[in-house]
């Protein structure tokens, strides 16, 4: 229903249970979003122009919007919450405790000593967020067209990894593509270098 806002920044306040609301003005309207405590680090300045992602939940008591800082962060945000038992408080923990990066990244190479970092999520828990989303980003992943394509230096398994994971990330499957081309020319890496290791380096390259 709602994509995203796009409007004025007009405040933010800490509330009970650590939660953090933002109130954005869009067209003479002011829109409450919770989002990950961590996205007020990125804010602009109270009244500067902001736009925020968007997922609207109705419950029959209320309506809750959540927002957050990127398409990628919000679609996982959305993943998050189709898994059994992770309700949105609780998605919003494990965005906020541990990023959209390691958080995908944790979950595509089944890490589960990282995913259990966030508070109440337990072994178990750790392990059917891993298991379901791994298959969803999967079957993301085929559509994309990028398994089709080997890259020089690499194993089949540890390129579907770091492709998964870049790929949640938010960034293209031509992006990937180049990325890994140019990654496999990189001497310090090699298809027995875990698959942690080459998405740090993908990553820093995407980022420049």
């Amino acid at each position: 229903m709602l994509s995203y806002l796009k409007g004025t920044l007009v405040g933010v306040q800490k509330i009970a249970n650590g939660r953090v609301i933002l109130t954005v003005e869009v067209n003479n309207i002011g829109y409450d979003l919770q989002i990950p405590p961590r996205m007020m680090q990125q804010l602009p300045t109270i009244g500067q122009s902001i736009q925020v992602f968007t997922h609207l939940q109705v419950r029959e008591d209320q309506w809750i919007l959540y927002g957050f800082g990127s398409l990628a962060e919000r679609d996982l945000y959305r993943q998050l919450i189709s898994v059994s038992g992770i309700g949105s408080q609780l998605a919003i923990a494990l965005l906020d405790t541990l990023g959209i990066a390691d958080l995908v990244q944790a979950i595509v190479t089944g890490n589960m000593k990282v995913l259990i970092q966030t508070p109440g999520v337990g072994k178990k828990t750790a392990e059917r967020i891993a298991l379901e989303l791994r298959t969803k980003l999967a079957e993301w992943h085929q559509r994309s067209g990028l398994s089709t394509t080997a890259t020089p230096g690499l194993n089949p398994a540890l390129q579907e990894d770091i492709e998964m994971t870049l790929l949640a990330l938010g960034y293209t499957p031509s992006e990937v593509m180049a990325t890994l081309t140019s990654l496999s020319q990189n001497t310090d890496l090699s298809a027995d270098t875990d698959a942690d290791e080459w998405i740090r380096q993908a990553i820093a390259l995407l980022s420049q």
